[in-house]
């Protein structure tokens, strides 16, 4: 799975299509090296951390967690990056699988 559970949380690996036209989390993707990351795409450009933000708070929405609860630990200039998520990691788990349709 593109996220693994932290004392703290969990840890979502992201590959993030900036401009992408909406804000949409499209599920779970298996790069070239065999590494899953979970698939965002938003509309904010790529310029001065607007989709970092962007997918940040997305991705507090849709687990319905406060903004604040979601950080960016990893990757600020890359497409590949790393997200912790604040909060029960089975719960904050069971809520991913179900978002993206896959099995914990």
């Amino acid at each position: 799975m593109p996220w693994r559970p932290r004392p703290d949380g969990l840890e979502v690996r992201v590959r993030v299509t900036p401009r992408g036209g909406r804000d949409a989390i499209e599920g779970i993707d298996i790069m070239a090296d065999g590494q899953r990351v979970l698939k965002v795409r938003v509309r904010a450009v790529p310029e001065d951390g607007a989709a970092n933000e962007a997918v940040r708070r997305l991705l507090a929405k849709a687990l319905r967690l406060p903004a604040s609860a979601v950080r960016l630990e990893a990757g600020a200039t890359a497409r590949l990056k790393t997200f912790v998520v604040e909060g029960d990691a089975q719960d904050l788990t069971t809520r991913l699988a179900a978002m993206t349709g896959s099995k914990t």
